[in-house]
């Protein structure tokens, strides 16, 4: 297997937890025979510092010629008194239109060795794993008209979506489902909104073609409230792109923390994979940061863009198995049983046990 990766460090602890995850793609390119080619480029605030521009030429270029982009975080507050469009963040916004990935897939699994971490009861998260299918390229983030006007002291926004946007994210979230729970809850806020009312038409009229997946609809002020209180009633939840941003963020209370939570955009010309933390400009340079996040983007990069499969459940497998063990980053340290460990450290605890496990697999095989 080759793989030519484009990796995007970014801002703030962005490096820091992109370096882990090549580690271990590294890891278990040279112990698998793979083929792993990692090609470093600048974007958002660095890529401002050091060209003046987000989301330079050369980094787009690379992008749009490789297999995939690992990418860390993007934001620092030194860029904040630039015009919207030449912050760092207008440099992630242009990406994922060039890259045309339109479903953002971002899981919040409960781990049981981190049940204790949750804001909030063990018995409510345990078990829980939740699969967000958030839309990516429509509604209030893109949609046109958009303005601040000083003379009238007001601004707007347009929440805007078409039927072909909403039929395609809709068929992954389906897709999705039937590897899974068979089931996807569609959010959305159709007692208001025109737009939710065309989504919720739309993916009604998609769900009959899997007869085999259950669909039920639920406005996004409830679901917020039915995530922290019963998410293990929730397989596979689908919404639109402001709503599957802030519900995504919320469901890090299921995991113990933002730090955990990984990501894959999907369905265009190239796979994108980042932690869905963002750059935490106050842990950058510490070493505290939690690289499991980024960790797990890399495995579901294995898994989406090239089909290994095994790979990704042994990299995940191995997050799973260091965890058990009672090592923890700062962000999930709550007892004094458990040993806190840096950014660094928690990235060459999973590359040993992925090696181990890689190893005794080869060698149960080889026999």
């Amino acid at each position: 297997m080759r793989l030519k990766i484009a990796v995007l460090p970014g801002d703030g602890i962005g490096p820091e937890v992109v370096n882990a995850a090549v580690r271990a793609l590294r890891t278990l390119a040279e112990i698998g025979g793979f083929e792993f080619q990692f090609r470093e480029f600048p974007i958002g605030g660095a890529a401002l510092a050091e060209t003046g521009f987000p989301l330079p030429k050369a980094t787009l270029d690379a992008c749009l010629e490789s297999d995939a982009v690992l990418l860390g975080a993007v934001g620092s507050p030194k860029f904040d008194d630039l015009p919207r469009d030449r912050r760092p963040e207008a440099g992630l916004l242009q990406l994922r239109i060039a890259l045309g990935g339109y479903a953002n897939l971002r899981p919040a699994i409960a781990y049981n060795a981190l049940t204790e971490c949750s804001p909030l009861r063990a018995t409510i998260v345990a078990g829980a794993n939740v699969l967000f299918v958030r839309e990516l390229l429509g509604g209030l983030y893109f949609g046109e008209p958009r303005a601040i006007d000083a003379a009238s002291h007001s601004a707007w926004n347009t929440m805007r979506y078409s039927e072909s946007e909403i039929e395609r994210v809709a068929r992954v979230a389906f897709e999705q489902a039937k590897l899974r729970g068979g089931k996807v809850t569609s959010v959305d806020k159709a007692n208001v909104l025109e737009t939710s009312q065309l989504w919720r038409s739309v993916v009604t009229r998609i769900s009959k073609e899997y007869p085999a997946v259950a669909l039920d609809h639920m406005y996004v002020d409830a679901f917020a409230m039915h995530l922290v209180t019963n998410p293990k009633r929730f397989d596979v939840v689908l919404t639109e792109n402001l709503f599957g941003d802030i519900l995504s963020d919320e469901a890090a209370a299921i995991t113990g923390s933002l730090g955990m939570l990984p990501s894959a955009t999907i369905g265009g010309a190239v796979n994108l994979y980042e932690p869905v933390h963002g750059s935490a400009p106050d842990l950058a340079g510490r070493n505290l940061a939690n690289p499991l996040g980024a960790i797990a983007s890399a495995a579901m990069m294995l898994r989406h863009t090239a089909a290994m499969y095994r790979e990704a459940d042994e990299i995940e497998s191995a997050i799973r198995g260091v965890l058990a063990q009672g090592y923890r980053t700062a962000d999930i340290h709550r007892s004094p049983g458990e040993q806190q460990v840096s950014t660094t450290e928690m990235g060459a605890l999973v590359e040993e046990a992925l090696t181990a496990a890689v190893i005794r697999r080869q060698a149960y095989h080889a026999v």
